[in-house]
Order: structure tokens, then C-alpha cells, then sequence
């Protein structure tokens, strides 16, 4: 299983050493938001993580960041109820957003949910990048493509990011990337590159993680 290719890079190769260096340094949780009134003051650059009810988005902070259980993971499809913010050496804030598409969760939650996202996407003023989970077993599914179209509408640039690259076939894998990259190109607000990754593996996390290091102010 090889990792993301990035020889054809507009901007250059990324930092790999800037994006070692910040996500080793401390990452502590900061708070929990349920509503906006709640929101930490926007004084740090912030990268939000989204994506479909159990596509790995508590695994790949986790890898991200070194650690087992800074944000929690389950198998459980809809565990993240909340905006959660970690302080990642004050230099980034990590958000981590609740997950859309899981059905069994009560309406008047995911109406609660999806209006929280929407605000918080849409204003808020420090919001650097937005990335967009996608199960690498499937490829972009129909709410994954709505997702990318409120963001376009929203105009938050977004980075699209495969997860459990290490579960498909390579066949299946290859398809799928395919597939995820056609549908970007679609999207005016996608960030042109795709991150593939395994939080198991380890794969295509460092190059995320100089990617992101890259969006710190000074």
C-alpha cells in the first residue's frame, strides 16, 4: 500500500520537519461546544475535521497528534455530539465535528447538529481549512457530495481526506481514489490535493500533518 503522491504540488513539497515538529508538541483538549454562545475566542488559526457518522475522524486526530485517546473513538455511528476543540501547542486549534449521515440518531439531534455546523462553518472568522473525511471503502457517497457542495456555497476551502486506506482491496482502493478525485474537481472550493491515510498504518499522516502546519500564523 503506497502512500499520497504529491509530485504534482502547485505550491512545492510540504514542510515535513514544520508538520513533525507542531504535532508533536502539547495538544490539550480545550472544550466541548454545544452552542455558539459557547465558542472559544478566535484568537488561533483553526482546521475543522468532518465527515460521515463513523468514518474515522477521532482516529485520525488521535494519529495526528501521537496519541491513543485525545479524542475518543467508538464504534458506536454518531458519538460525536459536539463541536470539540483541542489546542495544539497554541499555535492551532484541531476541531473535531460531529458526524452527518447517521440515521438512527433522533431528528430533532441531527437538526440540532447540522444547524450547529452550518454557523460555525459558515462564520467563523479564523476557520483556515475544513477537511473532509471520506471512507476509503467507499468513496464519495451521497451525503459526502452534499457536504461538498455546502461548503462551495459556504466558500471554506476544504481538504479532502481518504481514511482506512490500509481496509480496501487495492483494487477497490484505486477505484475509489479515482473516484474521490473526479468528484473534487467539481468543486470549487476543494483544495486541489487528496490526502490518502491510514490512522493504522500511519500512512499519509505526516504529509497531512506538514500540510496543516503550514496554515499556523507565523
Amino acid at each position: 500500500m503506497e502512500g499520497p503522491n504529491f509530485s504534482a504540488r502547485p505550491d512545492g513539497e510540504p514542510d515535513m520537519e514544520a508538520g513533525r515538529l507542531l504535532f508533536a508538541g502539547p495538544c490539550d483538549f480545550v472544550l466541548g461546544v454545544a452552542a455558539l454562545k459557547q465558542l472559544p475566542p478566535p484568537d488561533l488559526p483553526e482546521v475543522a475535521f468532518i465527515g460521515r457518522s463513523n468514518v474515522g475522524k477521532s482516529s485520525l486526530i488521535n494519529a495526528l497528534t501521537g496519541r491513543k485517546a485525545l479524542a475518543r473513538t467508538s464504534n458506536t455511528p454518531g458519538r460525536t455530539q459536539q463541536l470539540n476543540f483541542f489546542n495544539l501547542g497554541n499555535r492551532l486549534m484541531l476541531v473535531d465535528l460531529p458526524g452527518y449521515g447517521y440515521a438512527r440518531a433522533p431528528k430533532g439531534e441531527v437538526d440540532a447538529w447540522t444547524d450547529l455546523i452550518v454557523s460555525y462553518l459558515q462564520g467563523r472568522p479564523n476557520l483556515k481549512r475544513t477537511c473532509l473525511l471520506v471512507d476509503s471503502r467507499h468513496g464519495p457517497k451521497a451525503n459526502d457530495i452534499e457536504m461538498m457542495k455546502l461548503l462551495d456555497r459556504s466558500a471554506v476551502i476544504y481538504q479532502t481526506v481518504l481514511t482506512k486506506l490500509d481496509k480496501p482491496k487495492a483494487k477497490d482502493r484505486e477505484k475509489n481514489i479515482a473516484a474521490t478525485e473526479a468528484e473534487m474537481s467539481k468543486h470549487p472550493a476543494a483544495f486541489p490535493i487528496l490526502f490518502p491515510t491510514s490512522s493504522e498504518k500511519g500512512v499519509g499522516i505526516p504529509e497531512l500533518r506538514a500540510e496543516l502546519a503550514s496554515l499556523c500564523d507565523g
